[in-house]
């Protein structure tokens, strides 16, 4: 008898991504298998954000067009899950009829069973946010790669900024406890895993809730002798970032020396109406000392443009940030309203037009960075964790540096998910281009099953 099969989408940031592996390792412990597309798919989970309204926009459009599916094979059960099923609950319904299950974030560990009974033909539509007893980050977890792997440390957030949406589906601060995060970075590095990313929306303040104190850096020590090749983070609140934690990082050997470090905006005036609390000065400071105890360090930041009541002056100080912090990647954001944010309401909303036209400064500072951190790579050799083939050329590789830069080199696809050293031989704005060194001693990792999502 052929098992059912599920397909999820996935939406959003790194945690939903690290969400939706395990929400399918518990679905293929219900018995499920992973599906390749939605055509083939009993089950369809949604996994989704709101962050942004572009991606919530983007699912429920999606989403609609599934109400045809539905008709011709009413057995398909249809699942939401994620922010927007957080914030929007039952409105989901109005929207998207054909649904029969929305979750909430902290219900999402139950998934699996909710469908289960679907399947077997009990229960009707539900909306549940309530929390799970259980914690998804405990879940089993089918991996998208057998050599890269994400863990949480942490949900939720406390810092409550005026433009942001997330304490309000992800609800406040929860730390997972040392030993769990510690075993499960063991299980890893006994599977071959290289490269681990720390999930959390503010990984700085890891373990405040649980001692009254920030251990951060402690983990990272601890994490450092697991066996796992590259331990990189996401994110990092400046306020945050103690010296204890820098020093963890200059004096550990397989925590990455990449630091993403979202500044948001350059005007102290700006900061303080995000409700950052920090300056311009003190995060220009908090560079400064990064830079002084890791000197090889790539920065990366998050830059937001518009923000309610930004003058003229207050953008030129985020040019400034931006130029002196000699950022290797920023990402970049004009200002959009989300319903029941603080920001949502303040006055001086700014034009549209204003908008972009400032976006499109800010990309022409933030093109010219992003090149000339790259051009300081020229000529060297690094390390390489190879990804596969490159998506715009296939006939070529790409992989990643310790420090997240992206390389591409023309070698044999059996290098796949190895580490080989590249000699870079040109600095492109967005990427890295080189060539495999004579040396290359890489053994192919064994592979595993692997689901398959969108987003």
């Amino acid at each position: 008898m052929n098992k059912p099969r599920f397909h999820i989408v996935t939406f959003g940031c790194q945690m939903n991504r690290h969400d939706s592996e395990h929400i399918a390792g518990a679905l293929r412990e219900a018995g499920l298998e992973p599906a390749g597309d939605l055509d083939d798919a009993r089950v369809i989970v949604y996994n989704t954000c709101c962050v942004r309204e572009h991606a919530e926009e983007r699912f429920y459009g999606q989403l609609s067009q599934l109400a045809g599916l539905k008709r011709v094979r009413p057995e398909v059960v249809i699942a939401v899950t994620g922010c927007v099923a957080e914030n929007d609950g039952e409105q989901v319904f109005r929207r998207a009829p054909h649904v029969d299950l929305v979750v909430g974030t902290e219900a999402a560990a139950g998934l699996a069973r909710l469908v289960e009974s679907r399947i077997a033909g009990e229960g009707g539509r539900l909306c549940t946010r309530d929390a799970s007893p259980d914690d998804l980050a405990d879940a089993p977890s089918l991996r998208e790669s057998p050599v890269h792997g994400w863990i949480s440390i942490m949900t939720g957030c406390d810092n409550f900024c005026s433009y942001c949406i997330v304490p309000y589906v992800r609800g406040r601060e929860k730390s997972r406890s040392m030993d769990r995060i510690l075993a499960q970075a063991e299980e890893m590095a006994a599977e071959g895993v290289i490269d681990v990313t720390l999930l959390g929306q503010n990984v700085n303040s890891y373990g405040r809730d649980l001692s009254g104190e920030l251990r951060f850096a402690e983990l990272l020590q601890r994490l450092d002798t697991v066996g796992i090749d590259r331990i990189r983070f996401t994110t990092s609140h400046p306020k945050d970032l103690s010296s204890k934690t820098i020093g963890a990082i200059a004096a550990s050997s397989h925590v990455c020396h990449h630091i993403h470090l979202p500044v948001q905006a350059g005007s102290s005036a700006v900061l303080a109406r995000m409700n950052r609390h920090y300056t311009k000065e003190e995060y220009l400071q908090l560079i400064a000392d990064v830079r002084r105890a890791i000197p090889d360090v790539a920065l990366s930041t998050d830059v937001m443009v518009g923000f309610p009541g930004e003058t003229e002056r207050d953008f030129s100080d985020t040019l400034d940030v931006v130029h002196e912090s000699r950022f290797d990647q920023v990402f970049t954001f004009m200002y959009s309203k989300r319903i029941g944010t603080p920001a949502a309401d303040m006055p001086d909303q700014i034009a549209q037009e204003t908008k972009q036209d400032r976006f499109r400064r800010l990309m022409e500072s933030v093109k010219a960075g992003a090149l000339r951190a790259n051009e300081a790579y020229a000529g060297r050799a690094v390390d390489v964790l190879v990804e596969g083939p490159s998506s715009k050329d296939p006939s070529r590789l790409t992989g990643r540096t310790r420090t997240n830069k992206l390389v591409h080199f023309t070698a044999s696809p059996a290098l796949r998910h190895t580490v080989v050293p590249v000699t870079i031989t040109a600095a492109r704005t967005w990427f890295l281009e080189g060539r495999l060194s004579p040396r290359s001693d890489s053994v192919p990792m064994p592979r595993q099953d692997a689901a398959t999502w969108e987003g």
